[in-house]
């Protein structure tokens, strides 16, 4: 998978035994002996297609990949070489959790690990983790769940609780990538013989911030700008009007997809990735015209956050009929959904342009919209709210729809007039 790779200088130095387990050092020796390696992770510099990054890469036949104080002693170094070489950091997990046989010393390690993660993250260090089989216990709860991109080889075993401590009557495929996968913790699964190709891509664009805000896309059709309001919302909703995957495949060369709220749920109206354009990275958060539910909004603001902490800027685009607003996305939260997207976007330390490609329908839109930075497509609409609901608000028959929607003054061209959008894109 590497074109190279130099491990880093870690003194192992003699098993450490800090509980005094029984003969633990001669299982220690004999796991020496059948691996070839001295610890349960080999750490070092590699270059994947090229493009250099730090490796952390799980033994799981040395005690089952288990965590340990020199475990703990080969991580901490691999995330300091991280820092010091402005180098991405692929955690290759596979193991079965703390080591047993080091007590609490091993389950210690896990805040250390995440000490030095998170000093790593603070820096702009990115971080893919490659769930191997198994990746349970620790190694799943830190750099496993815990990386900007994650990616899961198909049927390895993934949970928190490994197969020996489980209840017995859970479903087995509760703990696998595949459904970790559908639930919006995993971005993707890579079969083994893409994922040298897959981590390249992902490298290459994690390794390449920018200072410069994305431009706006072009309109992808030629239409006239209308002349009323109702025209307006008429051409937004028309089903012949290109939509945000048909936007970003001409936007960008090419581009990685992540996926889900890391909390269980995901919102295919929403598409959140990176993408390659002339030469460097653009990180995306797109509305594809469904209501957007509450883990669009937290999957947005998790993108939101990763690009400002690489240095990388953002495209959002607009296209909602507005926020869900059912039973189940009231209870999802939401109403803090869409607060967290607001405060990731009012706290972006990259720039954020926003095109609105479609409808764009109130707070549900609003938050994934830049301020200062939004353009509007020649068919897309901003309004306060949808002009069905401001009609029944102000006790309005149907029939007054098209009336009402043209003093809430929802064409692109009022939106340039307010100031609320700074032009119309031409294709």
């Amino acid at each position: 998978m590497t074109s190279s790779f130099t491990e880093l200088p870690v003194d192992s130095g003699d098993p450490d035994n800090p509980i005094g387990w029984p003969e633990y050092r001669q299982t220690h020796a004999a796991a020496a002996e059948r691996t070839g390696e001295t610890e349960s992770v080999v750490v070092g510099e590699a270059r994947i297609d090229d493009v250099p990054a730090v490796v952390i890469a799980w033994e799981f036949g040395f005690l089952g990949g288990s965590l340990g104080q020199r475990t703990g002693d080969r991580i901490e170094a691999a995330f300091s070489h991280a820092r010091e070489r402005k180098l991405p950091v692929v955690s290759l997990i596979a193991t079965g959790g703390s080591r047993m046989q080091h007590g609490m010393r091993a389950l210690s390690q896990l805040q250390r690990i995440a000490r030095a993660s998170a000093a790593a993250r603070a820096e702009g260090v990115a971080q893919i983790s490659v769930l191997r089989d198994p990746t349970t216990g620790g190694g799943w709860a830190t750099l496993g769940a815990g990386s900007d991109v994650v990616l899961g080889l198909p049927f390895a075993q993934v949970g928190f609780a490994g197969s020996r401590v489980r209840p017995a009557t859970s479903p087995s495929e509760a703990y696998t990538a595949e459904a970790k996968f559908e639930w919006g913790q995993v971005d993707r699964l890579v079969e083994q013989d893409e994922l040298a190709e897959v981590l390249a891509r992902w490298l290459r664009l994690l390794s390449s911030p920018t200072a410069e805000p994305a431009p706006p896309p072009t309109a992808l059709r030629e239409v006239s700008l209308p002349e009323t309001g109702w025209e307006a919302i008429q051409a937004a909703r028309a089903s012949s009007r290109p939509r945000a995957a048909e936007y970003l495949d001409a936007y960008f060369d090419w581009r990685e997809n992540v996926q889900g709220d890391r909390a269980g749920n995901v919102d295919s109206g929403v598409l959140c990735g990176f993408g390659w354009r002339d030469g460097r990275t653009i990180a995306y958060a797109a509305q594809c015209g469904t209501a957007t539910r509450p883990a669009g909004f937290r999957t947005a603001a998790r993108m939101v956050r990763t690009a400002s902490r690489l240095g990388i800027p953002v495209l959002t685009l607009v296209d909602t009929p507005g926020a869900a607003n059912d039973a189940d996305a009231e209870q999802a939260g939401v109403g803090p959904a869409i607060a967290e997207l607001f405060e990731a976007m009012a706290t972006a330390t990259v720039p954020v342009t926003t095109l609105v490609i479609g409808e764009g329908g109130s707070g549900g839109a609003l938050a994934f919209a830049a301020p200062e930075a939004t353009w509007m497509a020649p068919d897309a609409y901003f309004s306060v709210t949808s002009p069905e609901a401001a009609a029944a608000i102000l006790k309005r028959p149907l029939r007054d729809v098209p009336e009402v929607t043209e003093r809430l003054r929802v064409r692109p061209q009022d939106l340039v007039d307010l100031g609320l959008a700074r032009g119309i894109v031409r294709p």
